[in-house]
């Protein structure tokens, strides 16, 4: 049998997918520019303070509104931003078959940038089990691709660097681990990531068919 390892695993943009049609959509009704909600909420001054726990989800999002009425006065922006946060997004299902079958002989970490609403939204996702582990940003106090935030994963999983593999939709964020000798996988689809999880021992490769 196989030595336990670790599979690390981002949540936004590989486990959690969002409609951007629907934000489009809330914007639009409430006389919004498209993508004004998400460019403001995540401008640095206001994002960094929410993932590293420095301010509470609430507070983020009622300073996101007080910017968002400052430049647009004239829109149903107290609306617009309520409706926009009642989305908890879409769980990839081939992903999250991935994820499930690595978790049956390996420990699985699911590693975010998240705010302090990250429990609740698992919840709602239907994820809160999904996990060995959850390491959030705002609970510890670092953002990926800060060493601290690996570093802490690892400890969790109980594994050297080697021995784990980190998964995430962003560029800065792999190579943060990739840096710690974690090795890394750049996301693209469920396909792929089989594909590399396969290779890197998490799972197993599929039985060759005989030919008849």
């Amino acid at each position: 049998m196989s030595l336990r390892r670790a599979l690390l695993i981002d949540l936004d943009g590989v486990l959690r997918t969002w409609d951007v049609e629907r934000a489009l959509a809330v914007e639009r009704w409430a006389g919004l520019p498209d993508g004004a909600i998400a460019k403001t909420g995540l401008a640095k001054d206001l994002l960094e303070p929410v993932l590293t726990g420095k301010i509470d989800d609430p507070t983020w999002r009622r300073r996101l509104t007080s910017r968002l009425l400052s430049k647009h006065p004239e829109a149903q922006v107290a609306d617009a931003v309520a409706a926009w946060s009642a989305n908890v997004g879409t769980v990839n299902r081939e992903v999250l078959g991935l994820v499930r079958r690595v978790r049956a002989n390996h420990t699985v970490v699911l590693v975010a940038n998240a705010t302090t609403r990250l429990a609740d939204d698992l919840e709602q996702l239907g994820l809160t089990d999904a996990f060995d582990h959850v390491v959030n940003s705002a609970q510890l106090g670092h953002c990926k691709p800060d060493a601290a935030v690996f570093e802490h994963a690892l400890a969790l999983a109980e594994v050297e660097a080697g021995s784990a593999v980190f998964v995430d939709d962003v560029e800065s964020n792999v190579a943060g681990a990739a840096a710690l000798g974690i090795p890394a996988i750049a996301f693209t689809d469920a396909a792929a990531l089989g594909e590399a999880l396969t290779s890197n021992g998490l799972l197993e490769a599929p039985a060759a068919v005989a030919s008849p």
